[in-house]
């Protein structure tokens, strides 16, 4: 596979010779907490992974439909029970309800970006170390609402998107997991990628823990735990104290919480030091110090202040490290995907399973 692939171009066009549109083609990144789409017909889009069912009759009414989705369906939180398809970013094996789950929102996401008669082709990302039986599910998922689906790596998506298939790692941080991928010039294998289960999520069940334990009166949930550290996560150092405005019974005060978020954050790094320290010994040496130099964060938990620069600086042992964020954290699984449906004619996708342990 080449970094350019322009055997493969098959262009942007939305039409064919012969007046018949071509196939809506859909970069799908399904995460645990928010999943981001784009399609070759401009529609871009992000919002929360969640589905939300009436609690009661009271909601039945109040909804006026069997379900919402998404944004919609968090805002309506006080009155509909909110569902969550996925679990570490796979659909947990066995478990038809999830299933259900599933097949509601992505009917509803594919629904609103389709038309009548379209015919769909879908890329989903998936975590980089996902079972076969995962991978399966979510095609199973995909496959009453899509006439094509692919499941790809999320990291290796990205890498894709960035043109950036040789010597690159990429450390894709979402919610449910940290998938690192090693980028040799072909599709990885699983020894050239890892997932890590401590990711965004933990780093909140952590912020509320230890707010909680410094200040124990205070009212506190994982949403308020989430909505801080998107706006303030951080480690290493910062130009000023983190101040955040909670209540205590019921009336609004303001805490210190800089130490509390720092240690929260850090959490994750150790697993990701380790996790690229192994996959960098797969790697041939005299190709070692290029893929050093190549490294790239991506997802949601790449917006950590001080992050990447923290991350080089524990792997000053290898030598000489870079390490840097993609420009479009929020979309880079789903703009691979989407540039790689679109260079890739549908019936060979297929083909893109099929790869060799690297």
């Amino acid at each position: 596979m080449s970094s350019t692939n322009d055997s493969w171009a098959v262009g942007n066009e939305t039409s064919t010779t012969d007046g018949e549109e071509t196939p809506l083609l859909i970069g799908f990144d399904f995460g645990t907490s928010y999943t981001a789409v784009m399609s070759n017909r401009g529609h871009q889009q992000v919002f929360r992974s969640v589905v939300g069912y009436p609690k009661d009759m009271i909601g039945v009414k109040l909804l006026g439909e069997p379900y919402v989705v998404g944004d919609a369906a968090f805002e309506k939180r006080s009155f509909v029970d909110l569902r969550s398809p996925l679990k570490d970013g796979v659909l947990r094996e066995y478990v038809e309800r999830d299933m259900e789950v599933a097949r509601d929102f992505v009917d509803h996401t594919i629904n609103s970006i389709a038309k009548d008669g379209d015919e769909v082709a879908v890329i989903v990302g998936v975590p980089a170390r996902a079972s076969n039986t995962n991978k399966d599910l979510m095609v199973q998922v995909f496959e009453d609402f899509a006439d094509t689906v692919q499941v790809i790596s999320e990291p290796f998506l990205v890498a894709y998107g960035r043109g950036s298939l040789v010597n690159s790692l990429v450390i894709d941080i979402g919610a449910g997991t940290v998938d690192i991928c090693a980028l040799k010039g072909a599709m990885p294998g699983q020894k050239s990628q890892i997932t890590i289960n401590k990711a965004g999520n933990f780093v909140d069940e952590q912020i509320e823990e230890l707010i909680l334990k410094s200040h124990p009166e205070v009212q506190m949930n994982i949403h308020m735990a989430q909505a801080i550290k998107e706006k303030h996560g951080f480690v290493g150092a910062v130009d000023a104290p983190v101040m955040a405005d909670l209540r205590v019974d019921g009336k609004p005060a303001q805490f210190d919480i800089t130490k509390e978020i720092s240690t929260a954050c850090e959490m994750i790094v150790p697993g990701i030091i380790e996790g690229v320290e192994k996959l960098i010994q797969t790697c041939s040496p005299e190709d070692q110090g290029t893929m050093l130099n190549n490294i790239f964060l991506a997802g949601g938990g790449s917006r950590i202040q001080g992050l990447d620069k923290m991350i080089a600086e524990r792997l000053v042992s290898f030598g000489d490290v870079q390490v840097s964020r993609v420009s479009d954290p929020t979309y880079a699984v789903a703009a691979g995907a989407l540039k790689l449906a679109q260079e890739l004619p549908p019936q060979y996708w297929d083909q893109l399973g099929s790869v060799t342990d690297n």
